[in-house]
């Protein structure tokens, strides 16, 4: 009798455990077909990894870390031995320690992230079958390595993607490239809702996808993290090690690491015959992508490209006649994944000295950045600081010297409690090196992306860098906002035009029905000077608006606004309240236009500073049936920036836009959008021709593009001058710093030319601009306004609202929607 109970004990764990293996099933079990057959859907992506999570709950914990902008969740698996997960935390704790020098631990780190691209699908099918063989065939590797999986990282733009493709594909799907489920349409699945690219959004954090991840980085910061793309149909593999330019801030570590990873990698695929490259075309320069921002946070920063993309469907014939398949890009995708566990397991504790050694403090050039502004500016900085976890503080009053941002040259600064310090001796030291110095160094001008991206110079700030630490005191929670008391009943309230952050406030009372109006001419009142672009609310604008001081009160507080009650229009200088030069906001209804002729990425800039920055409504307008469209309806039409406005603007759309803008309505035109206006007799847009030079026929005997790279200016910082006078330009200082993408130029408008680059300042303060490219843009226009019949048109060259993050940029586009009138 006393061998019974343990019999039956036994009996039952053994039966327990049966059905466990029973209940613990592959993706190819679970979902009920074999992987590679089709897409899997993101709910039954989540459903696989739950599954995982409920029987492997010793090995496997999952966490929704948030939603993206269509409300589907974003999670994270957190995989390792049942020994390490029941002190998971513990591990956590320990690792962050040791980037503190305190501590030895040797447990890997090793993070991956799948599908930030919505359309190179693959990645997510992947990290299924390699999550699965981790808890199976390769499971030793957990023994001492944490592995956290991101399975989707843009699941609205991958949704997006599958959706589109099982509506289109042949059935069975059809290898034939020419066939209609290998040719996406605009609306494509690489990026998200608002047609941002997540993949160079990683130091920006424009949008919530990034920073609800970005939260959970901040507590691992894992030694290691592999970003899995696909790139064209015909490219074989590429795998680290990556391409020059590397950024000088990249450890020797750092880079032979990628070399062992590499040749691990290069072994498997040897063994299989496989085709691959390394050390090309990416590089490790530009701070926001998912492999140089963690380099930048002290990992091992990868890439991972897979051929194929969006184009590849379940199966296409490339151009050597071979057939690429989605189960090849999953098997390759899956032996990187494996590779790089491998070598992390098996260097575990030298990943960990090394991650300490990074964090030590290093003796870079600058050792502090002082920053001065306007309140907003500074504000959205500190905001971006936060986010990231960097450290700053208030500065001491007095005179500090380094090299000095507005001039290009050292100089001194005046610095008082209002500044901000920025210093590089803390744990992001590396990272507010790379953000905010001047110019970074290249070792080679032919990069992957822009060259130039300086916090100072994105955000308007006056700024140095200095070579010794300047102290700074911390900042108490309250300091940054300044509360607003409830408005008395006044003759008018006036508020301050010079940021961004005054927009914001501006649109927030145009939607709740609170006339505004803005004075064009500075002005003196009660012994305060106000400059151009002033807002003036008036209680007699707003008599019949009840809840009048309420909302302003609210709004006040809201984008902590300075509002100034004053009981007279009878200026002291200047121009009164009833004067022609006071002129009422418009209450403007606004579209954009979509489709074809734009780019999807400039498109996604424009819908997203309109719903997610200024939170004014705006109307969409596609493309394809637009000649339908009353614009009479609409005081203002936006045309984002684009390479086929000439097929868009036929004959008669031409004549459209030209007759509404003559009638009175606004049209704003960016980058490839002035290529058309250009040839349009009816506007004095002319585009600067190419300077004649005999090196140019030059003959070409170099098959690369260092003969092309002449001609290219990759993302790099001017010193531009600024008509302050223009409404365009109301609430900025007589110098801008603007991001260029390019060699596109324009001559002077006749009048109207508000932002423009004259001859002196064709090198940029940083980055890199090609040498027949800067002959071309000396004396040329950035912004400019002119007339047409009762309406306006505003160029806009260069872009203000690259990639959300250019701050500076922003109050130029609202003015273009609120003050040019």
């Amino acid at each position: 009798m006393r061998l019974k109970l343990p019999f039956l004990l036994i009996l039952a764990l053994f039966l327990g455990a049966l059905t466990f293996a029973q209940n613990f099933k592959s993706p190819a079990e679970f979902l009920g077909y074999e992987m590679g057959e089709k897409f899997t859907r993101h709910h039954r992506v989540m459903d696989y990894f739950e599954h995982l999570g409920e029987t492997n709950a010793d090995r496997v914990q999952l966490m929704e870390y948030g939603t993206t902008y269509e409300d589907r969740p974003l999670m994270l698996a957190f995989i390792s031995s049942a020994e390490n997960m029941a002190k998971l935390d513990e591990i956590r704790q320990s690792h962050i320690a040791n980037s503190n020098g305190q501590g030895n631990p040797e447990i890997a780190i090793v993070w991956m992230s799948y599908n930030v691209h919505g359309n190179e699908s693959v990645s997510t099918e992947a990290s299924m079958q390699t999550v699965y063989e981790l808890l199976t065939t390769k499971k030793e590797y957990l023994e001492n390595t944490v592995v956290i999986v991101d399975p989707c990282v843009n699941p609205d733009g991958r949704e997006r993607y599958v959706n589109w493709y099982g509506q289109y594909k042949n059935s069975t799907h059809q290898v034939d490239p020419n066939s209609k489920e290998h040719h996406e349409p605009w609306l494509n699945g690489r990026a998200n809702h608002y047609m941002f690219d997540l993949n160079r959004d990683w130091a920006w954090l424009t949008q919530k996808e990034s920073q609800q991840r970005l939260k959970i980085y901040n507590k691992w910061l894992p030694h290691v993290h592999v970003d899995f793309h696909e790139q064209q149909v015909d490219s074989p593999y590429y795998f680290a090690p990556a391409a020059e330019p590397f950024h000088e801030v990249i450890t020797n570590f750092q880079r032979d690491f990628q070399v062992t990873v590499g040749k691990n990698h290069a072994k498997y695929f040897d063994a299989n015959g496989w085709f691959y490259f390394t050390k090309e075309v990416f590089d490790l320069l530009y701070p926001s992508y998912g492999d140089t921002y963690p380099t930048y946070n002290g990992s091992i920063g990868m890439t991972y490209e897979q051929g194929g993309s969006g184009r590849a469907g379940l199966g296409i014939v490339t151009s050597l006649g071979d057939t690429l398949t989605l189960k090849d890009r999953i098997e390759h995708h899956r032996t990187t994944g494996h590779s790089t566990l491998e070598i992390a397991s098996k260097h575990a504790k030298k990943l960990n000295e090394e991650f300490k050694k990074f964090h030590q403090s290093k003796d870079y050039k600058y050792k502090s950045y002082v920053l001065n502004g306007k309140k907003d500016k500074l504000k959205a900085l500190t905001d971006l600081l936060d986010l990231h976890e960097i450290t700053y503080g208030k500065a001491n009053s007095g005179s500090i010297r380094g090299f000095h941002y507005t001039t290009g040259k050292t100089g001194t600064l005046r610095a008082t409690e209002k500044s901000i310090v920025v210093p590089v001796d803390q744990k992001k030291g590396t990272l507010v090196k790379v953000l905010f110095e001047p110019k970074a160094k290249l070792t080679d001008s032919l990069t992957y992306d822009i060259t130039a991206w300086s916090l100072p110079y994105a955000y308007g700030l006056d700024a140095v860098a200095t070579e010794n630490s300047i102290k700074y005191e911390a900042i108490v929670d309250g300091e940054k906002v300044n509360t607003n008391t409830d408005l008395s009943d006044a003759y008018a309230y006036i508020a301050h035009w010079n940021s961004f952050s005054d927009a914001q406030f501006l649109s927030h009372l145009l939607k709740n029905k609170i006339k505004v109006r803005f004075a064009m001419k500075p002005f003196t009142l009660d012994g305060q000077k106000y400059h151009r672009g002033s807002l003036i609310i008036t209680k007699s604008d707003n008599q019949n608006n009840q809840s009048f001081l309420t909302t302003l009160s609210t709004a006040a507080k809201t984008y902590d606004k300075e509002i100034t009650p004053t009981n007279t229009g009878f200026v002291e200088a200047g121009k009164d309240f009833g004067s022609y030069y006071v002129q009422m906001v418009p209450n403007s209804k606004i579209a954009v236009l979509s489709g074809n002729p734009t780019s999807t990425l400039r498109f996604g800039e424009v819908w997203h500073f309109f719903e997610q920055q200024l939170e004014y409504p705006v109307t969409i307008l596609d493309e394809s049936y637009f000649d339908h469209v009353e614009l009479s309806e609409y005081d203002i039409l936006v045309l984002p920036d684009g390479e086929r406005y000439g097929n868009f603007l036929t004959d008669s759309i031409s004549e459209k836009i030209t007759e509404w803008v003559s009638n009175g309505g606004k049209l704003i035109a960016m980058g490839g959008a002035l290529k058309s206006f250009a040839k349009n007799k009816s506007f004095s847009l002319k585009a600067k021709k190419m300077v004649e030079d005999s090196t140019l026929i030059t003959p070409n005997f170099d098959y690369s593009q260092r003969e092309q790279i002449k001609e290219e200016i990759t993302g790099a910082i001017f010193k531009t001058h600024v008509d302050t006078t223009h409404p365009l330009a109301y609430g900025y200082d007589d110098i801008y710093f603007s991001m260029k993408l390019g060699s596109d130029s324009y001559d002077y408008l006749e009048k109207g030319t508000v932002v423009y680059l004259d001859e002196n300042n064709v090198d940029p303060v940083s980055g890199f601009a090609g040498s027949e490219a800067k002959k071309r843009i000396g004396n040329s226009m950035i912004f400019g306004s002119l007339n047409h019949g009762k309406g306006q048109v505003v160029f806009m060259v260069d872009n203000p609202l690259f990639r959300g993050f250019w701050e500076n940029g922003k109050l130029f586009f609202a003015n273009a929607l609120f003050m040019v009138n």
